[in-house]
């Protein structure tokens, strides 16, 4: 059987540099590869793709997960003005999360941290 190496999402944006430098801004993603219509970036070992959108795109969602949420939130919310987010909160199973949507896209990403006991 094969080993999945990561999981790289595909995010049709309708202004690629407004969604680049949401991850690199907020999330301090780097880039590896930006051909204008066609970006990638980096954290850690993740990757995201980040690509044109059509005239039409559909929702999209992805979970980041993380080891420091609150610390993470705390060290971007003064950056959200203008953007849709949740602040932080725990859920029933588990995980505290926030909720932001990824401007110039349909594109809900979940971040979250297994809550610890």
């Amino acid at each position: 059987m094969y080993k999945a190496l990561y999981l790289s999402p595909m995010l049709p944006s309708y202004n690629i540099r407004e969604t680049l430098n949401f991850f690199v801004d907020l999330f301090d993603f780097k880039v590896a590869r930006d051909d204008g219509n066609y970006v990638i970036i980096y954290k850690d070992s993740h990757l995201i793709h980040i690509l044109n959108a059509g005239a039409d795109i559909g929702e999209m969602e992805f979970y980041l997960q993380v080891d420091e949420l609150d610390e993470l939130y705390n060290s971007i919310k003064d950056k959200l003005e203008g953007i849709k987010v949740r602040p932080p909160f725990d859920r029933e199973y588990g995980m505290r999360e926030f909720h932001i949507v990824i401007p110039h896209t349909k594109t809900l990403m979940f971040v979250g941290q297994g809550i610890k006991e």
